[in-house]
């Protein structure tokens, strides 16, 4: 019923007019769809590599598992041992890069992936970051990249993570108090010392992902990247493939929006929700927004695949390189992660796909102050 109602407010809006926007400019018709179905096929898994040389790492299904949502950020908390069985689970499919961080909980998220990765430590690619400001175990909302916390942050994950190295360490926000060169050379440092085998970026600018590369070369970038948030296209990737950096897309389904299952009505607890500071989050952008959703669904109602899994198909088809995070704690939800490695897009379904996308002006910023720097 609610769902229904939703759908009744929406008929007025211009989810209405986006229908009829997806089927024209899509111009889908039953005797052209494509054949195949949406079936998970273990034994089929693509390899995306991030970064060039020895300084980089091999991804199976070109996807990894971000963990953040298991502990923190998404109003609710799971059960700590659903979320174990899930990460582990991930690994029987074949993942073999995991996502977290210090600032997650904080601290909680990496306890949390440090116990489930264990029977499979060596196996697979452990990802965390340092950078923001934690104090009494929250987040005061500022930066610290001093060399000297970035040594302690290091030593204090390393504990948490129940290893002895961290394979990709991500700055998580650039510090402008802290020259970029001063970060990639304290990371240099810990890796010639053994305790950190890459290095990262998160939402740096072009200037800074150049300067910190000169020092010591950056394995992946990762940011914000999703048919919600496109604008990596045309500034920081394009740098990411002149330099032979990975770029990994966090929130690539804009904190589960392009999944659907968010609407006008969708409650979120703020204490341990950032959705509800952020204008796109409102409901009236949702609302707004819904056309995207309805050109997802029709594209893949055509061909077997979930608004989401053509959301994703959509991200990793622009470069090789590309290789997105998305988070969940449902285990089907993960099938259908990995299901997006077996999807091919012809050249003529892509460009279908980003015109009908393109006509769609997105409402609200994505974060009420800027991230890149």
């Amino acid at each position: 019923m609610q769902q229904q109602n939703r759908r009744n407010f929406l008929k007025n809006g211009t989810a209405l007019t986006a229908s009829v926007v997806a089927a024209s400019i899509l111009n889908i018709k039953p005797s052209t769809a494509m054949a195949s179905v949406n079936t998970y096929n273990p034994p089929k898994k693509s390899v995306r590599t991030l970064g060039t040389g020895k300084h980089s790492v091999e991804v199976a299904y070109g996807i990894g598992l971000g963990c953040m949502g298991m502990s923190f950020n998404r109003s609710f908390i799971p059960e700590k041992a659903p979320m174990i069985a899930l990460i582990r689970k991930a690994y029987d499919m074949g993942v073999n890069l995991f996502d977290t961080a210090e600032a997650y909980g904080a601290f909680t998220n990496e306890v949390l992936v440090g116990e489930a990765i264990a029977p499979f430590r060596k196996n697979i690619t452990l990802c965390s970051k340092f950078g923001f400001d934690i104090q009494k175990g929250k987040l005061t909302g500022g930066l610290n990249s001093h060399p000297k916390h970035i040594r302690e942050v290091v030593e204090a994950s390393l504990k948490r993570l129940n290893t002895d190295v961290i394979d990709l360490l991500y700055q998580h926000r650039v510090d402008p108090k802290i020259p970029i060169e001063d970060v990639a050379g304290t990371v240099k440092d810990l890796i010639a010392e053994g305790k950190v085998k890459h290095f990262g970026l998160s939402e740096a600018g072009v200037e800074n992902i150049k300067k910190a590369h000169a020092v010591q070369p950056v394995t992946a970038l990762q940011s914000e990247f999703s048919l919600m948030t496109r604008d990596p296209l045309t500034d920081v990737i394009p740098v990411c493939e002149q330099l032979g950096i990975g770029f990994v897309p966090y929130s690539p389904l804009s904190r589960a929006y392009l999944t659907g299952y968010i609407n006008e009505r969708t409650k979120y607890i703020a204490s341990n929700d950032n959705r509800a500071s952020l204008p796109r989050y409102k409901a009236d952008a949702i609302v707004a927004n819904w056309a995207i959703i309805d050109v997802l669904t029709a594209f893949g109602n055509q061909k077997g695949y979930t608004a989401a899994q053509i959301a994703l198909a959509w991200l990793m088809a622009q470069k090789p390189f590309i290789v997105p995070i998305p988070g969940t704690t449902k285990q089907a939800h993960l099938q259908e992660n990995l299901g997006v490695a077996n999807i091919v897009l012809s050249a003529e379904e892509l460009q279908q796909l980003t015109t009908a996308i393109n006509s769609i002006t997105i409402m609200g910023d994505r974060y009420a102050t800027p991230q890149t720097k």
